[in-house]
């Protein structure tokens, strides 16, 4: 029934008659708008809703931009168009950011945006880069904010964004934000978040908008050929466990060993490492290889054959390739190994959970009479295989993410999105899902949620029964292989969901305790009056600014001195550009060009919070980190240096032979454990490339224990080479005469700051630098990596008059 004109949301900046008036929502914004907040809300239930009037408000009151973070891409696009259906800012105003959108577009684009919707990942990039200035957002929105953890980009942008914004405002968004009351104060403290408010499906405001969704369980029983293969297998397990043992890491031998223990086992092997001890690799190889084993039996027992059969030639074509790791050799020679992968070969029927999957959907849309369904499976092999077994009788089609480095056929964000909004429109039955569709997705109401297994997680559980149960009664059906992990991952998912729900309604008690607790941590670490920015910033220790400096300042708090500025540009991980950009740290201190390449790693992102150390991304032509106008390092891992070895696609000696034609002093910097005992490589093979690079090349071989001595490293040699010598940071060097190639390469990458990629694209388009030089804005669009803004800043540094 249609909402009457009371029944919708009257606020500034809001499009009229588009949001449903929901009390809870209204007062879950009130309260994200007074402070920093993480706000709970069940799956389905309108928590982008909750984000966008907070937005909205801030907007209206205090200006500046708004800034939403989502996990995925699809989650991207989809709250980009709920955000221009319900605002009535312009839509070329609210701009979407993915890594498909170029880095020098992005840098325009930010400046004038209202609200920018993006990935974690590019706004990472863009901050290390200095490509963006977070001084002016005044409202900044993590949504699937319990993924706030570890290295995930969240953590880096919340430090940057309260350190750097003049009026900071931070709202948190999850249905499950952690699994004890642990993980959610861990999520708070990443995030800055000091108010806690949660709502669940017994308040009595939500309790009208949602229905009961009932899970049920069933047990497959595997044949007596699958058990053979999974016996197999385990026997293998067992029989390294065994040779963990005599290393004196384990007293556990059972196959069933939990992963927390294999943790263990790995720390303490580590430890031997560190301590130089010869068992540490051997036993760092054997447990690698129980890892390969363990995920073999878990292909067996709970997805199928087909799954198991792919990931056997996987490793197949692994222990094949050049430089292949010990582990992997071991686990294709084992005789055992080697039996179960022929019987696999041999077994011509599919896994039992097939054949259950098909008939519940069978009484589901047919004589039940329901209209979707979503079947959500861990594996892509299984996603895929699952989508042609129930396509022979429904209609069906996959949904997963973009293709994967194993070579698995993935799809894109054009290819998603359609899916969606076929499956929204009727066009198909059946959406078969790996963990993709989890997190937020406006997914249809479906009338069954298949689990092809449990998930191990509460808070994904929760993630995917929120696919059901928004406007009617759900089911969820969740399939058990008997005597499997599947077992053992359904009962710590409804033990995690259960301790979960516990503590939400803890939380939500204890409320007012809680935030006082973590405003008290923030007092710790903060000298001034609550409201203040901090001196501290980002802190250059790596350590996790006060709660208190997080809080909302007034209008007339002093603002955090903002960035100096650069034109230049950068990439991200998705996408390979030659930009050049620049960060702002502090007008004194050190300056490292980084590849942006070396994105992957946390060393950009570690320098780049360093108050005296300013970084700058590039595409190099030559080396990872450029120190000067004389040192250049190459940074490679233990295992990169020995792939360059043994075939890989660009020998050490060709990237350094590279390095000396422009710089004095290359340096090769080999960074992890042990170099001489991680491959099946000659020791003397090692010694005499190490011997070369030194003598025949004359360069420096430096070795460091991991991302963080690497980083550490850089900034010293960086500070000896600038500060006591006085030198130049240049990213062509000192040495060597150009070709006319290279010459004509550099003046072009000189324009707008295009760098060299984009610069011999221009050239091969136009054929030489005067034909690059006049140019029409339409033509140049039409060269790869050259978007609307690189094409109006060339015309603007060609064709505009020189004022001196």
């Amino acid at each position: 029934m249609a909402a009457t004109g009371e029944e919708y949301v009257e606020r500034p900046l809001v499009e009229p008659g588009v949001l449903e008036r929901r009390r809870y929502q209204a007062e879950l914004a009130d309260e994200a708008a007074s402070g920093h907040t993480l706000v709970c809300l069940p799956t389905g239930l309108g928590k982008t809703t909750v984000s966008l009037l907070v937005t909205a408000e801030r907007l209206h009151e205090q200006g500046g931009t708004s800034l939403l973070l989502a996990p995925t891409k699809p989650l991207v696009t989809q709250h980009a168009e709920f955000y221009r259906e319900a605002l009535t800012i312009p839509d070329d105003e609210i701009v979407v950011f993915t890594g498909e959108v170029s880095p020098d577009d992005r840098e325009a684009l930010f400046k004038r945006a209202r609200v920018v919707i993006a990935t974690p990942q590019v706004i990472e990039n863009d901050l290390i880069g200095g490509r963006i200035d977070l001084s002016t957002t005044t409202h900044l929105t993590f949504d699937e904010c319990h993924r706030a953890s570890g290295e995930y980009a969240y953590n880096y942008i919340a430090e940057r964004y309260h350190a750097d914004a003049e009026t900071p405002l931070v709202t948190g968004m999850s249905a499950s934000p952690g699994g004890d009351e642990e993980a959610i104060r861990s999520v708070c403290e990443n995030l800055g978040l000091a108010n806690v408010t949660v709502m669940t499906e017994e308040d009595a405001d939500v309790a009208e908008y949602t229905h009961d969704t009932s899970v049920e369980w069933e047990r497959v029983t595997l044949p007596d050929e699958i058990l053979t293969i999974r016996d197999a297998l385990v026997a293998v397990i067992e029989e390294r466990l065994e040779q963990l043992k005599e290393l004196g890491v384990t007293r556990a031998t059972s196959a069933d060993i939990s992963q927390r223990d294999l943790n263990r086992i790995r720390g303490e092997l580590q430890q031997l490492i560190d301590n130089d001890q010869s068992e540490g690799y051997e036993g760092m190889s054997i447990h690698a290889e129980v890892m390969k084993l363990r995920r073999a039996v878990t292909l067996a027992e709970t997805q199928s054959v087909e799954s198991l059969r792919r990931y056997f030639e996987r490793q197949r074509n692994a222990a094949r390739s050049s430089g292949a790791s010990k582990a992997s050799q071991r686990f294709v020679s084992e005789t055992k190994v080697r039996e179960a992968m022929e019987q696999a070969e041999t077994y011509d029927d599919l896994h039992p959970k097939f054949r259950r999957a098909r008939i519940l959907l069978a009484q589901c849309l047919g004589i039940e009479g329901g209209e979707r369904v979503i079947v959500f499976t861990e594996s892509r092999d299984t996603a895929e295989t699952l989508t042609e077994f129930l396509g022979a009788h429904f209609e069906t089609r996959k949904f997963v993410g973009q293709g994967d480095k194993e070579g698995s056929d993935g799809m894109t964000q054009t290819e998603q999105q359609e899916t969606l909004d076929a499956f929204r429109a009727g066009a198909f039955e059946v959406l078969v899902s790996t963990s993709v569709a989890e997190e937020g997705l406006d997914v249809p109401e479906v009338d069954l949620v298949l689990f092809y297994e449990p998930v191990p997680t509460a808070i994904r559980s929760i993630q995917r029964k929120g696919r059901t149960g928004r406007q009617t009664e759900g089911r969820v059906m969740v399939l058990l292989a008997e005597d499997t992990r599947d077992e053992a991952y359904f009962w710590k998912s409804r033990h995690e969901q259960s301790r979960m729900t516990d503590e939400l309604d803890s939380l939500k008690d204890a409320a007012g305790a809680i935030e006082s607790d973590l405003a008290q941590q923030g007092l710790d670490a903060f000298d001034g009056p609550v409201g203040e920015p901090s001196d501290g910033g980002v802190a250059g220790d790596g350590g996790q600014s006060g709660l208190s400096s997080f809080a909302v300042p007034s209008e007339t708090d002093s603002a955090i001195e903002a960035a100096d500025e650069t034109d230049d540009a950068d990439s991200e991980r998705e996408t390979e550009d030659d930009g050049v950009v620049a960060t702002a740290a502090s007008d004194e201190g050190v300056e490292i060009v980084v590849d942006q390449r070396e994105l992957d790693s946390s060393i950009a992102r570690d320098l780049s919070t360093r108050e005296d150390c300013e970084t700058r991304l590039e595409t190099l032509a030559v080396g990872d980190y450029v120190l000067s106008d004389r040192v250049v390092v190459e940074r490679k891992s233990v295992s990169d240096f020995l792939d360059t070895l043994t075939g890989g696609d660009r020998s050490i000696f060709e990237q350094v032979g590279d390095a000396t034609r422009h710089y004095a002093h290359p340096v090769v910097l080999i960074e992890g454990g042990d170099l001489y005992g991680e491959r099946n490589v000659h020791p003397n093979a090692i010694r005499g490339a190490l011997a070369s690079l030194a003598v025949d090349f004359g360069a420096s071989v430096l070795r460091t224990t991991d991302e963080s001595d690497t980083a550490d490293l850089l900034h010293v040699i960086a500070g000896r080479e600038q500060e006591v010598a006085d030198r130049e940071v240049s990213v062509h060097g000192e040495k060597g005469t150009k070709t006319l190639d290279e010459q004509q390469e550099y003046v072009v990458s000189a324009i707008a700051d295009i760098g060299p990629v984009t610069a011999r694209a221009l050239l091969e388009a136009f054929g030489s630098v005067e034909g690059v030089m006049i140019a029409n804005e339409e033509d140049l669009q039409e060269v790869s990596g050259v978007g609307e803004v690189t094409a109006e800043r060339i015309r603007e540094v060609v064709g505009s008059d020189y004022n001196q």
